[in-house]
């Protein structure tokens, strides 16, 4: 369905759909397929030049495939857009599209655990040269870039300890060398943030968090300029990616209420993180949105919302405190994922990965997410679990 409107809102709902093509039925349809049937030899072999673009092959992708990628390209401001089975997968086609023995990559020191994981094991068997780099260097990036570097990789804000980076600094920087950019934009999925719009190259999302939305689902998608997309899309067909239809309808059926979704997860963790501020049990927390964050202002200027995930450090305490504040919890549940409607909390060491930085909380870190429980009941299990922290000390 066409939309002239740009808003994300009219985008969410509309993106990605054309009942007048399907029967007038609103949503895509779920197409399970692996063989294609071609009735002549003619239109067999021009197949092999439009595996991309149209139906050849399952693993190439169906209807449903390109509904997902149609609208999250929409959302993204994007020339297209690539579905993967999962964030990681997202990660590593991107970074993959880009490198190869010889090269090097700058990644921010704050970066998903897995996604550093990749570049120190995957990549540096490959024979490319990872250096970390401080999140908030910001224009200061150019003193990094090398002959040989070829992707420039920001996640905006970062894993567990949430620093804002200055993208537009960044890209400038890069494009000036002629390198590419590339961002995670998981935490404020497109809802709230574009990074094409700055000029990032890729932009990549774990989809099995706030577009799926119910924890039901492993999703990843990349938006990309023109060029990334040529990139990046024969890589994922040369790694055999595939994403079954079920979970695409599942990423399709998330857009569709991802704004209102998203808008009530910030309030509950904006609330949540100004009444954690004010408890004595609590050092600081971690949430882009307060003033007293590292890059909050760059968060202002950049994005038009935040998300449900935020971190919390506390003072410091004993393991046995913080194990019995967290082993007692009723609302939120202890599991690695989020985005979705449940609330979740997880202790975090964020000291154990940086390298480039040093992150010295001066306590034990949880993240938080955010969910859609009632925000009283929410308070009241925090109030609880604190209770057991103190009485454990």
């Amino acid at each position: 369905m066409k939309t002239r409107s740009k808003k994300q809102a009219t985008l969410l709902a509309h993106a990605g759909r054309d009942p007048a093509r399907q029967h007038g039925i609103v949503n895509p349809g779920v197409w399970h397929a692996s063989t294609i049937i071609f009735p002549t030899v003619a239109e067999l072999e021009a197949s092999a030049g439009k595996r991309f673009e149209s139906i050849t092959y399952g693993r190439h992708g169906t209807p449903t495939t390109f509904a997902f990628e149609e609208a999250v390209a929409a959302l993204e401001g994007a020339a297209r857009a690539i579905a993967v089975p999962s964030g990681l997968a997202a990660i590593t086609a991107a970074l993959l599209g880009y490198v190869r023995t010889g090269d090097h990559v700058l990644m921010a020191d704050h970066v998903y655990g897995p996604a550093r994981g990749f570049a120190t094991s995957f990549l540096k068997r490959m024979g490319v040269e990872t250096t970390f780099y401080d999140p908030m260097i910001g224009a200061g990036i150019a003193d990094f870039i090398r002959d040989n570097t070829r992707v420039v990789y920001m996640e905006s804000p970062g894993s567990l300890t949430f620093e804002v980076q200055d993208v537009p600094a960044i890209v400038a920087a890069a494009k000036a060398r002629g390198v590419a950019t590339l961002l995670d934009n998981t935490w404020a999925s497109p809802v709230f943030f574009q990074p094409l719009k700055l000029g990032v190259d890729a932009s990549i999302i774990a989809a099995t968090k706030y577009i799926v939305g119910h924890s039901d689902a492993m999703l990843g998608v990349i938006a990309c300029t023109e060029e990334s997309w040529k990139r990046i899309r024969p890589v994922v067909a040369e790694l055999g990616f595939s994403v079954g239809p079920d979970d695409l309808y599942l990423g399709l059926r998330g857009l569709r209420t991802a704004m209102v979704r998203m808008r009530h997860h910030e309030r509950q963790a904006l609330a949540l993180a100004q009444w954690l501020e004010k408890r004595p049990e609590v050092r600081r927390v971690l949430h882009p949105a307060l003033p007293s964050h590292p890059g909050h202002a760059f968060w202002k200027r950049d994005f038009t919302g935040s998300s449900g995930l935020f971190g919390v450090v506390l003072e410091e305490v004993p393991k046995r405190a913080v194990d019995a504040m967290l082993d007692g919890m009723e609302l939120f549940g202890m599991g690695y994922s989020w985005g979705g409607f449940e609330s979740l909390i997880l202790p975090t060491h964020p000291e154990k990965l940086r390298t480039a930085t040093t992150w010295a909380p001066g306590g034990p870190t949880l993240r938080i997410h955010a969910g859609l429980e009632d925000l009283d009941d929410l308070i009241a299990d925090l109030e609880a679990g604190l209770a057991r922290l103190d009485a454990a000390r």
